[in-house]
């Protein structure tokens, strides 16, 4: 009986502690995420891409080698997948512009495993008060030693059919 009783607590105070681990992991990771879209309202690509810590600049939300993908769909129907420069990126977001580029996400699905997190966010995307367009994006992050960071993102952009 004491067996089953230790057991039993083992498992409730593991699961409990799994929890909160998870609760906090999942955190992080949209914090992550929403500094990337900060940085990109604000105009400041560099709080999207490092900061300095120590003397050493550390990539704030993005990883090495990080990978953007856009899904669109032709005129005559057609599906492609495109690959945008994460540098072209960065210099669009620091380069000075009238209008604010406003992403503007929901977390709909946050999905963890050891140093993996996959994350689902429905948008809509505004430049300034104008609306653009919406869609999804997928991003997929990994756990390094200095926190969570973007090491792909993939969405779909449309104009009809959005809240």
């Amino acid at each position: 009986m004491k067996k089953l009783l230790l057991s039993l607590l083992l498992f409730v105070t593991g699961s409990a502690f799994f929890a909160q681990t998870s609760a906090e992991e999942t955190a992080a990771v949209q914090k992550t995420i929403t500094t990337f879209f900060d940085g990109m309202r604000r105009g400041d690509s560099t709080l999207v891409r490092s900061t300095l810590v120590r003397s050493t600049l550390v990539r704030s939300t993005l990883a090495p080698g990080v990978v953007f993908q856009t899904i669109t769909t032709t005129k005559e129907g057609t599906t492609r997948v495109g690959l945008e420069n994460p540098n072209g990126f960065l210099k669009s977001v620091g380069t000075p512009h009238k209008e604010v580029y406003d992403e503007r996400i929901r977390f709909e699905r946050v999905l963890l495993d050891a140093n993996l997190a996959s994350v689902w966010t429905p948008y809509q995307f505004y430049v300034g008060p104008k609306f653009s367009h919406c869609g999804y994006n997928s991003f997929q992050l990994v756990k390094y030693a200095q926190g969570w960071r973007i090491v792909h993102v993939i969405d779909t952009r449309r104009q009809d059919g959005c809240q």
